[in-house]
C-alpha cells in the first residue's frame, strides 16, 4: 500500500514535457497567424451570403468572391492551415503528420502556381513564390522533431 502512494507521489515530482517546446518561436507565430486566418475564412464563407466582394489570396491563387471554385479551394486551403495550427498549438497526437501534409500541399500548390498558371492563363506573368522559402524549412523542422514529437504524451 505505502509503495502505491509513493509511486503516485512520484508521478507529481516527473518534469512536464510540453511538445509545444519542440516548435520554434516562428512556428508558433504562424500557428496564431493560421489559427485567426482559419476563423476568418470561414468567416468570409458567412460574410458572402452579404456581400458579392470578398478578396481571398494564398500561394499564388485569388478570388474576389467565395462562391467560386477558386474561392473555395483558398478558403479549404486556409481551414487546413488553421487546423493544423490548431492541431500543433494545442499538441494533438497527429498534429506533425497534418502539418507535413499541409506543408507538402503548399509546396505543390505554389510550385504549380508559378510554373503552370503563367501558361494557362492569358496576361499572366512568371512570379516567384517566396512562401516557398518558409514552407521547405517548416517542414523540414517538422521532420526533425515528428520523433520526439510521437513518443511523448500530451498532457
Amino acid at each position: 500500500m505505502n509503495q502505491s502512494l509513493e509511486n503516485q507521489f512520484n508521478e507529481f515530482e516527473k518534469p512536464l514535457i510540453i511538445r509545444r517546446k519542440l516548435l520554434p518561436w516562428w512556428i508558433k507565430t504562424f500557428c496564431w497567424i493560421f489559427m485567426i486566418l482559419g476563423v476568418c475564412g470561414i468567416g468570409a464563407i458567412i460574410g458572402s451570403a452579404f456581400t458579392e466582394n470578398v478578396n481571398l489570396s494564398i500561394y499564388g491563387f485569388s478570388s474576389n468572391t467565395a462562391y467560386s471554385v477558386t474561392g473555395i479551394f483558398i478558403i479549404a486551403i486556409i481551414t487546413l492551415k488553421g487546423f493544423t495550427a490548431y492541431s500543433l498549438w494545442f499538441e494533438k497526437d497527429n498534429a506533425v503528420s497534418i502539418a507535413k501534409i499541409d506543408a507538402i500541399l503548399g509546396i505543390v500548390i505554389c510550385v504549380i502556381s508559378m510554373f503552370a498558371i503563367p501558361f494557362i492563363t492569358e496576361n499572366s506573368h512568371f512570379d516567384i513564390r517566396l512562401e516557398l522559402l518558409l514552407l521547405i524549412p517548416y517542414y523540414l523542422k517538422l521532420n526533425k522533431i515528428e520523433y520526439e514529437w510521437d513518443n511523448q504524451e500530451s498532457l
